[in-house]
């Protein structure tokens, strides 16, 4: 399918590894122009050499701490003319009420919850004086299952989907698609990670970690493909008529809990 991407420009945040990684690959593969924000510059620079490479693409890089002071400004200025945001860069911590304290919420949603927020408000106002441009937001099904266990980014994620409504409910008046997508698990160092920590907590041995995995539909996680071709499709003019809403890709895991 022709998508009409060719020549966008597009600016993904945390593009150095997982997802992020996955979302510049497929973007360069439809000929986009890249512009990468991360804090890893070997990663940065390693990634948009074999985009280059590839692709034939341009591509820029910001290597930057964005809780860092004036980050967000920084980010922002970088990302004049764009017309893809994607959102992508945090990782919030797991863990229950007690164990995560207020520093370690606060850091977590000041990269993920305020990352997305402030970068957006600069972006769409940019975007706004030029009537066009896409804003996607990668959230996490956390914000649809409730988690004990995973509280700050299951109560962000929530906080992150009404704030994809709630501006993307009236952005086409300016031009302007906000939308979000909740993945479930995918096959990242992230998950791996995660799901160790959860064997080592369930069966006091992290290498049962693949247990877990068992659990899941088709007995394993999403490939960072799936997810990253849903994000190009909602970036082309193909989904032109969409605003305000979230997509979730977890093979059924949310609409399974929801039945007794």
């Amino acid at each position: 399918m022709e998508l009409g991407l060719k020549g966008k420009q597009v600016l993904i945040t945390g593009a150095s590894q997982g997802i992020g990684e996955g979302l510049a690959l497929a973007f360069a593969a439809e000929g986009c122009e890249l512009r990468l924000v991360a804090r890893n510059v070997e990663r940065l620079q390693a990634i948009s050499q074999r985009l280059r490479a590839d692709f034939g693409v341009t591509v820029q890089t910001l290597a930057i701490d964005m809780c860092a002071a004036q980050a967000i400004e920084q980010v922002a200025g970088f990302a004049k003319g764009i017309d893809v945001l994607v959102n992508n860069a945090g990782s919030i911590p797991g863990g229950n009420l007690w164990e995560v304290d207020e520093v370690r919420w606060r850091e977590g949603w000041e990269l993920k919850v305020f990352g997305y927020i402030n970068l957006t408000r600069s972006v769409y106002a940019d975007m706004r004086d030029r009537g066009t441009g896409v804003i996607l937001n990668n959230i996490g099904n956390g914000g649809e299952n409730f988690d004990f266990d995973y509280i700050a980014g299951t109560t962000g994620n929530a906080a992150l989907m009404a704030f994809t409504r709630a501006l993307g409910g009236k952005s086409l008046n300016d031009g302007i698609r906000v939308v979000g997508v909740n993945p479930g698990p995918v096959d990242t160092d992230r998950i791996s990670n995660v799901l160790k920590a959860r064997a080592e907590k369930m069966f006091n041995d992290a290498s049962r970690f693949t247990d877990l995995l068992e659990n899941y539909p088709l007995g394993r996680a999403a490939t960072v493909a799936e997810i990253a071709d849903l994000f190009v499709f909602l970036a082309s003019s193909k989904s032109g008529y969409t605003s305000g809403t979230i997509f979730t890709v977890d093979a059924g895991l949310t609409s399974k809990r929801s039945i007794s």
